[in-house]
């Protein structure tokens, strides 16, 4: 049900895979219209992998999968039409140029911003022959541990009333996430993302947030993260649970090793433990109105 994910074993085919998302992620960026908090750039764990859902494309729509199980990447449209993409040991200039031809091909050219960001040494994609792993067992086991980090992702969105985000993948980092707001307008926030315009951190951070994640990095198997913006006085001193928890002076953030819920007697509720203690930690230290804002 959690599968093992030791980062030692697949950090290269995580790093190309990475890209490849972001590649993807910029064709929905370049295709959907606005909307707050940059909700309209993301992925979506689906029963195959990880999805653009419906894009709009003139009066046509398209949609593209990272289908973990069959290892393509399937772009198809409202109009019948389909192109794929194998997923394999392949180059991240490779995949770009045939991302790029499948989206011509299907009479739906896309014009992006071929480089990376949120990556601290960027190369552009079109010259970036360096990653270039893929191992499609490796690939299966992270999407499966997407699917259950979800599943109990979207429980835990559900205790929640207020504004709430889709329980969503940004490819900036490659981390599923799910983000609570208190409503109360927050600081701007001060940028310095690396390979990234502080406009974009300042619409996504424009309100006082509780959110949390699972990232494949920071840990031998990765990690889930709590954090809260603005940072309330004491939260890094709240006591959470389980014991293993900790707060992460360098990364600002609560963490948890991935490894600590797989191997949990009861990873679900080892897993919404540790989310639902860092939202309180942020809602009782920031004054959120709770009763208001819960189920």
């Amino acid at each position: 049900m959690w599968p093992a994910l030791p980062l030692a074993e697949w950090s290269d085919t995580r790093d190309t895979l990475h890209l490849w998302t972001q590649v993807v992620g910029k064709v929905r960026l370049a295709l959907e219209p606005m909307v707050n908090h940059w909700w309209q750039v993301p992925l979506y764990v689906n029963a195959r992998g990880l999805t653009t859902s419906l894009m709009p494309y003139g009066t046509a729509g398209l949609e593209i999968v990272f289908d973990f199980q069959r290892h393509v990447l399937d772009l198809h449209t409202t109009g019948g039409e389909r192109r794929e993409v194998e997923l394999r040991p392949r180059s991240v200039a490779d995949f770009h140029a045939a991302v790029m031809s499948a989206l011509d091909s299907l009479g739906m050219p896309v014009d992006i911003m071929a480089r990376p960001v949120e990556l601290p040494q960027v190369i552009p994609f079109p010259d970036d022959d360096q990653h270039c792993s893929y191992d499609a067992g490796s690939a299966h086991r992270f999407w499966l541990a997407l699917v259950q980090a979800h599943r109990v992702f979207t429980a835990f969105r559900g205790r929640f009333q207020g504004k709430v985000s889709p329980v969503h993948v940004f490819w900036g980092a490659l981390d599923l996430a799910v983000t609570r707001f208190s409503g109360e307008e927050a600081p701007p926030h001060p940028g310095g993302v690396p390979n990234c315009p502080d406009r974009v951190n300042l619409l996504a951070y424009s309100h006082e947030v509780s959110s949390c994640g699972f990232w494949p990095g920071g840990g031998p198997e990765g990690v889930f993260y709590a954090y809260a913006y603005p940072e309330p006085p004491g939260f890094r001193d709240w006591p959470i649970g389980p014991e293993q928890a900790r707060y992460d002076a360098e990364l600002g953030e609560f963490v948890l090793p991935y490894e600590v819920v797989r191997t949990a007697d009861d990873p679900d509720a080892t897993l919404m433990t540790f989310l639902q203690c860092t939202y309180e930690a942020a809602a009782e230290l920031a004054a959120w109105d709770r009763r208001a804002l819960e189920v």
